[in-house]
């Protein structure tokens, strides 16, 4: 499994129609992600930044995220978010969002403390 998080911008001007469309996320969109086997996947606002945390659990991202990409009913759904969004200028190479470096991580620890 590897995690992944992302940033980019919210314009102002498109935040309600943005909020209401995450309000209630298409299920072909959700089941598109989840074929791509992304799991945990969360957006989180503060102000005007949105930060996105997801979890991969398959072998071959490039892959899965091509054929999320492919899928017609996500590149709809994008044909509705991605005006809404204002990418980083130092994006680099990423689609629309900027991927963060994981600089920590607190994992799971076998280590129980009694109470």
């Amino acid at each position: 499994m590897k995690r992944f998080g992302q940033t980019i911008r919210l314009r102002p001007e498109h935040r309600e129609q943005y909020l209401e469309l995450h309000s209630a996320v298409w299920p072909g969109v959700e089941a598109a992600l989840r074929r791509a086997r992304i799991r945990n996947y969360s957006i989180f606002l503060h102000g005007d930044v949105l930060f996105a945390y997801f979890e991969y659990h398959g072998e071959d991202f490039e892959a899965d995220i091509a054929a999320l990409e492919a899928d017609p009913e996500t590149q709809q759904w994008w044909k509705l978010t991605d005006p809404c969004q204002e990418p980083w200028p130092d994006r680099g190479d990423s689609r629309q969002w900027t991927e963060l470096t994981e600089i920590w991580h607190l994992g799971e620890s076998d280590e129980h403390v009694a109470g």
